[in-house]
């Protein structure tokens, strides 16, 4: 049992809610189920693409079942790929599908034994009942303060068919039936609201992991980093976005676009708090290749090999490592990592075909 808590507890993991209760149910039960979703929104990134989906992958060796939930009305709701409902199961069901699986792979996952459900596929009578239940168990104010889950601010300005995305959020968990909901930090008003509803409803109560949300590369938004407190809205801000292409890389980017977007990326010397590349190492790269070396010349030091996210900080802070030589082994270690992914679409160009089609929205 200890194991398997502790695999859940592993980088890139940020909470357990709540901690007590995963410890009883991986206790309980031989084969507790989970799962993650993803709104059709654009193309993969680190993010979701290897993040997530090494979470994926620890759920996996913790023995749970695994489900990866493409998120079709939600994306038509919050107006991805220009709210054509038909793009997005186009791209739910042909691109989205390929690169989770792929991402998951190169995680070191299984990519065979995750299941994938479209949300339209559970949509059925019971499912609307289960939604107008919930809706009836949330306040109109308690609703608007979830649309963050949505990537939108507080007090933003929706219609009203974006008020129900949370609703039917929550819906999800409970049609699917698992026990566990995975996702970004950023998700964790929608799993609070679950937990609560539940307890209205009599239903299961689900956990919830939440894990870490990735940094983009440009500095933007780095001068509103405050002293001290907590930093969990700033960073949602500053998250790598697909539809910021110069803040994210893309699972299958070339060599040549790694390179370009990692040496332009903000990565100050000597700090390491809100340093997307020290972001890509600790949480995309060590987890997956779990030791990494920094190469660098015979005249600054040699090689440095990192084994942990302490370490790698440490030097980092201390002087010990120049962001010049941090970007350049960043660079090596992304090419390898997602060569997979890159050598597949490749050969299925006609999977990102659609991409220039459709204007992607935050």
């Amino acid at each position: 049992m200890a194991s398997r808590l502790e695999s859940l507890k592993a980088t890139p993991t940020e909470e357990l809610l709540q901690a007590d209760e995963f410890a009883e149910l991986v206790e309980r039960e031989t084969r507790p189920k989970m799962y993650v979703g993803f709104e059709i929104s654009g193309q993969v990134h680190l993010g979701t693409g290897i993040l997530s989906m090494a979470k994926v992958r620890d759920f996996q060796r913790a023995g749970f079942e695994c489900t990866i939930f493409l998120a079709d009305w939600h994306s038509w709701l919050n107006g991805k790929l220009n709210g054509d409902l038909e793009t997005i199961r186009e791209v739910a069901g042909g691109y989205f599908k390929a690169a989770l699986g792929i991402g998951l792979k190169s995680a070191g996952g299984d990519s065979e034994s995750v299941k994938f459900v479209m949300g339209s596929q559970i949509y059925d009578q019971e499912y609307w009942a289960r939604l107008v239940n919930v809706c009836k168990n949330l306040t109109l104010k308690r609703v608007q303060r979830m649309i963050t889950i949505m990537g939108r601010k507080e007090g933003e300005e929706t219609n009203f068919a974006q008020l129900v995305y949370p609703p039917m959020q929550i819906a999800d968990i409970f049609q699917l039936g698992v026990h566990v909901a995975q996702g970004g930090m950023d998700q964790r008003k929608a799993h609070v609201g679950a937990r609560e509803v539940a307890d209205k409803l009599g239903l299961q109560k689900p956990l919830a992991l939440h894990h870490h949300l990735l940094l983009g590369l440009t500095a933007s938004g780095r001068s509103m980093l405050p002293s001290g407190g907590d930093l969990t809205e700033l960073k949602t801000e500053l998250k790598m976005s697909k539809s910021k292409p110069r803040s994210a890389i893309f699972i299958h980017d070339s060599p040549e676009e790694i390179e370009r977007k990692i040496m332009a990326g903000y990565c100050p010397e000597k700090e390491t708090e809100l340093n997307p590349v020290i972001d890509i190492l600790e949480y995309v790269v060590l987890p997956v290749k779990h030791r990494i070396k920094i190469e660098r010349s015979q005249k600054y030091g040699g090689d440095f090999e990192v084994r942990d996210a302490a370490e790698l900080k440490s030097a980092y802070a201390q002087g010990n490592l120049h962001p010049l030589d941090l970007k350049i082994s960043t660079i090596r270690l992304l090419v390898d990592l997602l060569r997979p992914a890159r050598e597949f679409f490749e050969g299925h160009r006609e999977l990102l075909s659609v991409f220039p089609r459709v204007q992607t929205k935050e």
